[in-house]
């Protein structure tokens, strides 16, 4: 398994992202914003110094951590198909097919009209990335449609399109309060999986054994200090023939809501940590 990590984590500037990354010896990075950008709107001139550095420092490019579905249901969608056509052609010139996505805030909690909407509205994005070959990668997300493990199930199961497939993200599941989520959803959720996100939290304190009743957010913690059960994940991806990404996006400083950041102090802690597990569970290190 190959490690990349958003490398707005690490620094606004993106010369100083690659070059953390390259001491470190990430070979890959999640481009979420560089100079302050987000990638959702970058200029010709941002591709082209991003796919120089890129090569300069022999990194690639592993996924575009778009924004795409992180805005309000009852937004017009075509806003959002504009973003992913756009974003899909700066993903082709930066040489991946990944772009990751959620599934929309809704404006009263996830009831049976939400998730249709939700449905619809991904279907019609998952249209326009298998027509150019793109994968959308669904990320569970605090307050989406998507959130907890059963509702990023029945999106799963709706759009079943080898164009659409799961990032599963440990801590926001914790954040969300479903705790023991590996045990208890592994089995169901893992063939949809198509990425991996790495980072964990601790539940919210009274948190149900299975529930969703904490609403605090979590403190987030490096891989294997919370309850995201992340030994358990890479455990059972290492059983199941996973040779995909794990991708840091460690927020250790802060979590905005597009955005977080660690610094390069706290990314090393991140790298050291997951690379602690990997050898515990005896995974290899992809170059």
């Amino acid at each position: 398994m190959k490690i990349s990590a958003f490398g707005d984590e690490i620094a606004v500037d993106f010369e100083e992202q690659l070059r953390v990354l390259r001491r470190l010896k990430i070979p890959l990075i999640d481009i979420r914003a560089a100079w302050g950008v987000n990638c959702s709107q970058f200029s010709d001139d941002h591709v082209a110094r991003v796919k120089e550095l890129c090569a300069r420092y022999e990194i690639a490019v592993s996924c575009m951590g778009s924004p795409i579905g992180k805005s309000p249901i009852e937004d017009p969608i075509e806003i959002e198909c504009e973003r992913l056509r756009a974003m899909g052609a700066v993903a082709d010139q930066l040489g991946t097919r990944n772009i990751r996505i959620f599934s929309f805030y809704p404006a009263a909690g996830v009831d049976e009209a939400a998730m249709q909407c939700a449905i619809d509205r991904l279907g019609k994005l998952t249209d326009i990335a298998t027509a150019m070959d793109l994968q959308l990668l669904l990320e569970n997300e605090k307050g989406v449609v998507g959130d907890l493990p059963e509702n990023c199930l029945q999106l799963l199961k709706a759009i079943d399109s080898p164009n659409f497939r799961f990032i599963w993200d440990p801590a926001n599941f914790v954040q969300c309060g479903a705790a023991e989520q590996v045990e208890a959803w592994w089995d169901a959720l893992h063939p949809t999986i198509g990425y991996i996100h790495i980072k964990d939290a601790l539940l919210p304190e009274g948190t149900a054994k299975h529930g969703g009743e904490g609403e605090a957010r979590s403190a987030v913690k490096v891989a294997g200090q919370g309850d995201g059960q992340v030994k358990e994940l890479l455990a059972n991806l290492r059983d199941s023939g996973y040779d995909g990404v794990l991708s840091l996006e460690p927020h250790l400083l802060e979590a905005r809501h597009s955005s977080g950041f660690s610094g390069a102090d706290g990314m090393e802690m991140a790298v050291n940590a997951l690379r602690g597990l990997m050898a515990e569970v005896g995974i290899a290190e992809g170059r």
